[in-house]
């Protein structure tokens, strides 16, 4: 999940790489490093954000130039966040560098063998051993040296190497990881995720699994390991530099939250042909195929997670088939029973998320058909699914998915009904009908957008509670889930989500005087009894925080505060009702200082298990 960013061109590269490291620091920001080719290779590497390397740069007593190098931001796995962890590392000689994405995983004996022969160490992390790797295969050949560094490499990783010995070249390798070219006019880029080559070009390739790339100014060429070459797929991103910054906005969250709207109508264009059918062509499936499932299952993290709960509801009511949502990370070890008949649905927005990869690997290996429902275009995700749906969302900057969340949801509701159009458990006049509501969500949204007032002065009045709980009956309880993990993640407020009916079977001891409860109480078949679970937290001195449809004065009569939303269909109202609880994890956050873009401990993509 570290943020990977290199240049070779006309330009200086420096500014070129701090610029690309900017666009990737929530990726991660323990610490970053640069290597730039400049008679030798030049490294400046400080723990902490960006900006400690960037006061670094400037104070360097010499000027760092030159029109090749490579920069990294690291989110910490071997070793802990200090300047010597900090990528890039260096070889015995200090003339070959690497920065690294992943984990190798057999680095232990690696380093045993390589410390043995002579090879010093001056970090802790499993990076360092690549470098001293490249060096004893070096032969005058970077890239063949590179190859052979990684046959002796287990396991999930990208890699980035430069050597003083050809100043001109970066070698990038990609085994899991995400790692992309970026192709410009006489200059080319690598990078572990697009924005950071925006600055140069839309144009970009990405690497398949198991392939090495070199990168000049004047060429890129792409071999698998065993060095044969490959042909390059161009293809071009819609995003320009200005989607990826925060137009005006005081955080990239705060950005994201108000872009929910135009990332709804995006994700929900062109879906839809001209006799009111539902047209998913990128599922790829045949509709042979979609009657022949029996069964679905959906794997997803955090955020992801709770948009695939959202869409159990659906599936099951809109198609009658049974499905199965499962945290990604522990799908393939509880041994799923999948077969021909099974369909599998991986969610993630980065498309590069390991724990869902290794999931749908594992799907498709018992023989189960993969839709990926991802935000980012030739993804790992979407390369290895036999079928794809993309969000159409945009950059997403600020760690904490906003509209990652709401986008899923429509893809997954897109998907959902495809599936009831093709097997016929919804009649036509049905299915128009939900396609219409959601085409009225994004409108919804704006609407709820005016409630930060409101949203504010509660935000003002709980912003030092210790412990927040959030429930919800049906759609809600997902929706009570996901207020719950953004309270956390931006606040760092301990906050749970639970089923409503489940408070009695435990949780309601947590109960007690001034405690918030946020409750999603929105209009849908079990409104009566999400009122009943009310009364029961307000009994033992909890304040009520609901979030009800408009109109309710029921609510009023139990709730302390009240968040009123527009009226929607029940299985759409988890994209209405989780705006405000977005809004108010960020104003918490705000208030109690935090940074919200970029929480501690948290990174973006998650791609190490």
């Amino acid at each position: 999940m570290c943020g990977i960013v290199g240049y070779a061109g006309p330009d200086e590269a420096l500014p070129i790489l701090v610029e690309g490291l900017r666009r990737l620091e929530y990726r991660g920001y323990d610490s970053a490093g640069v290597a730039v080719m400049d008679g030798g290779v030049r490294v400046v590497k400080r723990a902490g954000k960006l900006s400690e390397l960037e006061d670094a740069l400037r104070d360097h007593q010499t000027p760092i130039t030159g029109r090749t190098g490579m920069a990294h931001t690291r989110w910490a796995t071997h070793g802990a966040p200090t300047d010597l962890n900090a990528h890039p590392h260096l070889d015995c000689r200090g003339r070959i560098a690497v920065i690294h994405n992943g984990i190798i995983e057999n680095f232990q004996s690696l380093r045993d063998r390589l410390a043995k022969a002579g090879h010093r160490f001056i970090s802790e992390t499993d990076t360092e051993c690549v470098a001293h790797l490249v060096e004893e295969a070096y032969r005058g050949n970077l890239a063949d040296a590179v190859r052979e560094a990684v046959r002796q490499l287990t396991g999930a990783y990208a890699l980035v190497v430069t050597s003083a010995e050809e100043p001109d070249v970066i070698v990038g390798v990609k085994v899991s990881s995400p790692l992309i070219v970026g192709l410009g006019k006489g200059e080319n880029m690598l990078a572990s995720d697009i924005p950071a080559v925006l600055q140069k070009t839309r144009t970009f390739v990405p690497l398949a699994e198991n392939q090495v790339v070199e990168v000049r100014a004047d060429a890129v060429r792409i071999t698998d390991l065993d060095g044969a070459e490959v042909p390059l797929s161009p293809m071009e991103v819609e995003w320009d530099l200005a989607a990826a910054e925060k137009s005006g906005f005081a955080d990239f969250m705060l950005k994201e939250i108000h872009e929910q709207p135009v990332a709804l109508r995006d994700t929900l264009r062109g879906r839809i042909d001209s006799l009111g059918r539902l047209n998913l062509d990128d599922l790829r499936m045949r509709e042979d195929q979609i009657q022949d499932v029996h069964k679905v299952f959906v794997v997803a993290c955090g955020t992801a997670f709770h948009a695939g709960l959202v869409a159990k509801y659906a599936i099951e009511h809109w198609t009658r088939l049974p499905v199965e949502i499962e945290i990604a990370s522990e799908f393939r070890y509880r041994d799923p029973v999948l077969d021909g008949h099974t369909l599998t649905l991986g969610v993630s927005q980065s498309g590069e998320t390991i724990d869902t990869l290794e999931a749908i690997r594992h799907a498709r290996h018992q023989q189960s058909r993969v839709i990926a429902i991802t935000n980012t275009v030739a993804s790992s995700i979407a390369r290895e699914a036999d079928g794809v749906l993309y969000t159409h969302a945009g950059p997403e900057r600020a760690v904490a998915g906003t509209k990652t969340f709401v986008t899923q949801m429509v893809a997954l509701y897109l998907t959902a009904l495809y599936l009831a159009q093709v097997r016929g458990t919804l009649f036509p006049a049905e299915i128009s009908d939900h396609v219409e509501e959601m085409q009225g969500l994004p409108d919804l949204v704006k609407r709820v957008l005016s409630l930060d007032d409101q949203v504010q002065a509660l935000a003002e009045r709980y912003q030092q509670a210790r412990d927040v709980l959030f429930i919800g009956r049906h759609t809600g309880y997902p929706v009570a889930l996901e207020g719950a993990l953004k309270l956390k993640e931006i606040s760092y407020i301990h906050a749970e989500g639970y089923p409503a009916g489940e408070l009695k079977h435990g949780p309601i001891a947590l109960v007690e005087p001034g405690v918030p409860v946020v409750a999603i109480a929105t209009e849908c078949h079990v409104y009566q009894k999400v009122l009943s679970n009310i009364q029961e937290v307000k009994a033992r001195g909890a304040e009520v925080i609901a979030v009800a449809t408009e109109g309710d004065v029921e609510i009023g009569r139990v709730a302390d505060h009240v968040l009123y939303v527009p009226r929607t269909h029940e299985l759409f109202s988890p994209v209405v009702v989780t705006v405000p609880l977005q809004m108010l994890a960020y104003r918490i956050g705000k208030l109690r200082g935090c940074d919200v873009d970029q929480p501690r401990n948290l990174a973006k993509s998650v791609t190490v298990e």
